[in-house]
């Protein structure tokens, strides 16, 4: 999949514009967002470690909306920098750090070609985005090159063995019965993939970085407690909203979460 139809897709929305940020004014927006998302994601905060970045360079990969490049920004970091693959993400990025006096240095860049010199930044991270790109491997040799001897990358790739990917398989499995085909197929932008703890192994060890965690979260699409993106609406999903086994889930079900949380160091 080329990475011109990723562009395409989010270019269209920055995940969560169209259900999270509600208001008339940007600001009302902005705000809207980003404490939906805290609610929904409580696990962010904690992971990203956001006051980390005070006197660090900390590079952003995908930076959607914002919210997460305002928690650094407010950080304190020595340099801050943030990518995208829209322009569309840059420009609500930048617009949200105006408003609350914040800078970055924001530019439209493939993860795949990052436009950095070698070993540039303390922090790297990235939350939902490496996935959607077309060469997920190579992204990865990208955030460790860049990562200066000793720096931690922390990244959310999509989890494959997950209640959402039985959700997707379930619906669309007739058709296929590939599960990377029906993830890249159904689940946000075309080519999305999803990998388990033992692929995403693989790409830590091949990009060079050494693992420090990896764990599994449910996210708010396993347990239908927000919206469901761009793709995915109707009435039977209104009515399975109404019915989800979520403290089951929560309780017994942690293992089959979408979210694939790495924390990883360049040796």
């Amino acid at each position: 999949m080329n990475n011109s139809v990723v562009r395409d897709f989010w270019n269209e929305a920055a995940c969560g514009e169209a259900a999270y940020a509600v208001g008339d004014e940007a600001s009302e927006r902005f705000a809207s967002q980003r404490v939906t998302r805290y609610e929904l994601e409580p696990f962010i905060k904690p992971f990203a470690r956001f006051e980390e970045g005070r006197h660090q360079a900390v590079l952003e990969i995908g930076v959607g909306m914002g919210a997460d490049h305002e928690q650094w920004a407010r950080s304190q970091p020595g340099r801050l920098c943030g990518v995208d693959l829209t322009q569309r993400a840059i420009d609500l990025t930048r617009e949200r750090l105006a408003l609350s006096g914040l800078h970055s240095e924001l530019e439209v860049a493939d993860a795949e070609r990052l436009p950095f010199p070698d070993a540039t930044f303390r922090i790297v991270y990235s939350w939902g985005v490496l996935h959607h790109s077309n060469d997920t491997r190579q992204a990865f040799r990208e955030v460790a090159r860049v990562l200066e001897p000793g720096g931690v990358a922390r990244l959310m790739i999509y989890h494959k063995w997950s209640i959402v990917g039985l959700m997707l398989w379930l619906r669309y499995g007739r058709f296929s019965s590939d599960l990377a085909s029906i993830y890249a197929k159904h689940l946000e932008s075309p080519g999305t993939k999803a990998y388990s703890a033992r692929e995403a192994a693989s790409l830590i060890e091949s990009s060079g970085l050494r693992l420090v965690e990896m764990q599994v979260q449910l996210s708010p699409g396993d347990l239908l407690s927000g919206a469901t993106g761009q793709r995915h609406r109707g009435g039977l999903l209104s009515i399975a909203r109404r019915l989800w086994p979520r403290p089951i889930l929560r309780l017994a079900a942690r293992r089959l979460g979408l979210y694939l949380m790495i924390e990883a160091v360049r040796p």
